[in-house]
């Protein structure tokens, strides 16, 4: 493959590493063509072999060939050319939650900034079986390559609403039933908050945290209590702890 050809590919939606690209194989996203590592092995027999089944091209390039159509991003030998990732409503998250015959469990992002972050809770929220996560459409971080291989396949199975206004959204969870938690400092020990219900946990960008107008907007606040010399967790690692917070009180009750 000429190098004009890689560049020329660049500006296309991509999915980056091994694992994302089989589970999106997997999921029947639509891809343009797959660019592997003229000298990789293992698991890209799989990626072959599903993709021969899909009628998708694979072509085969050196490594550096590869590092520029990733964009620099850790792409262990594999780069899909797929179409744009498929937002939802946030209703087809409640919907979801309704077909199950769940209670509804949603993840509420204000302001998440490192597409990193991003993949991290959305492979956290597919673990703990949450029905979507929610991000605002400006000044944060959206499902980009990047964020899909940080899921490590987890974008292929987690509903993303992206919206206009995070407070009119947590009017509108409310307005069905839906309690919002934000996760604050000055908030209740987090295991001492009853989370079993219709929830929606609120996590703050990794910076600024939650914005004011979005945590009088919610419920109440629910902290993580801190042992050592920081004051608070990343991100996507206090979004895992909330998670699975959620999952043990529905298990005990």
């Amino acid at each position: 493959m000429k190098n004009s050809d890689i560049e020329n590919l660049v500006s296309e939606n991509i999915i980056i590493g091994r694992n994302p690209i089989i589970e999106a194989l997997k999921n029947g996203r639509e891809m343009t063509k797959i660019l592997l590592a003229k000298d990789a092995e293992g698991s890209v027999r799989k990626i072959t072999g599903i993709a021969k089944d899909r009628g998708i091209p694979v072509q085969y390039a050196d490594r550096g060939a590869l590092d520029r159509a990733a964009g620099g991003g850790n792409h262990q030998g594999a780069v899909a050319y797929v179409s744009e990732f498929e937002y939802c409503e946030v209703e087809d998250i409640l919907i979801k939650a309704e077909e199950k015959g769940e209670p509804a469990f949603i993840i509420v992002l204000d302001g998440i900034e490192d597409p990193h972050n991003l993949g991290a809770i959305m492979r956290s929220a597919d673990g703990a079986g949450a029905h979507g996560v929610i991000i605002p459409k400006r000044r944060a971080a959206a499902v980009t390559a990047v964020a899909e291989k940080a899921s490590a396949g987890a974008a292929e199975y987690v509903a993303v609403a992206r919206v206009t206004n995070i407070g009119q959204t947590i009017d509108m969870l409310k307005e069905n039933g839906v309690w919002t938690a934000a996760v604050d400092m000055d908030g209740d020990a987090f295991y001492s908050s009853d989370l079993k219900g219709p929830i929606a946990i609120v996590i703050g960008s990794e910076g600024r945290g939650i914005g004011r107008l979005v945590k009088e907007k919610c419920d109440f606040c629910v902290s993580i209590p801190m042992k050592g010399g920081v004051n608070s967790l990343n991100a996507s690692n206090a979004a895992a702890v909330l998670m699975y917070e959620v999952v043990r009180q529905r298990a005990v009750n």
